[in-house]
């Protein structure tokens, strides 16, 4: 991770969560979270479970903004030919663009949700939402990836009744979240088996700015290779 001339990029405020998700990763490899400091958890946790990490997420989902119908307008004019003929040009003009724009609506893409408190555990993620609450088992999942830096993505069947959901959350912890359900039930994910749930040279980027960083996609790709 160097500029064009051999600079060193600068130190982000994603590079202080990758850091951490590094020695977390780490830990839960080399079974050594029970030493990890304790991380207050504002949720209830299930029997055996431990918080790992708190903070912020940004959640979107997966769906259409609507069902493809519009207000279709019938319009009777009376006057004039020349005014007849303008306003029903304008009229059908008018249905057409609300007829686009419902079947642009109707089209599935990420809708935003809202900004909640994550809890990251051994087990799952949890996002405390006053609409859109979410938590994500990683053993319930059918797929997760990283499609872009600090965003974290999960398909699955939702236990609720709404059917096959796609969902991503924005946040720092993002690689976290994919290493844990990974390691956890993904172990043959393209992204553990290559470590690039990280960004290329990490840790050479983080002992270029004088930080130590546990070797964690080695140790995740050896723990998935062998």
């Amino acid at each position: 991770m160097q500029g064009s001339r051999g600079q060193v990029p600068p130190w982000t405020p994603l590079d202080d969560f990758l850091l951490y998700t590094c020695d977390v990763v780490a830990d839960v490899i080399e079974d050594r979270v029970a030493q990890r400091p304790l991380v207050p958890s504002p949720i209830r946790l299930d029997a055996g479970d431990r918080a790992l990490a708190t903070g912020q997420a940004e959640r979107f989902t997966m769906r259409a903004a609507g069902n493809g119908s519009y207000r279709h307008s019938n319009m009777f004019v009376f006057g004039g030919p020349a005014f007849v003929v303008g306003s029903l040009a304008a009229n059908a003009i008018g249905n057409n663009v609300r007829r686009n724009h419902a079947a642009r609506d109707a089209q599935p893409r990420w809708m935003p949700d809202g900004f909640g408190e994550v809890t990251v555990t051994m087990q799952h993620v949890r996002l405390v939402h006053p609409i859109a609450p979410l938590s994500l088992y990683w053993n319930g999942l059918d797929a997760v990836d990283l499609p872009g830096p600090g965003v974290f993505q999960a398909s699955f069947q939702d236990t609720y009744g709404n059917g096959y959901m796609s969902i991503r959350l924005h946040s720092g912890w993002a690689s976290l979240l994919f290493a844990l359900a990974a390691l956890d039930s993904f172990p043959a994910h393209p992204r553990l088996l290559a470590g690039t749930w990280l960004p290329p040279h990490f840790e050479h980027h983080a002992a270029a700015h004088g930080r130590y960083c546990r070797p964690a996609a080695r140790l995740a790709m050896h723990r998935a290779s062998g």
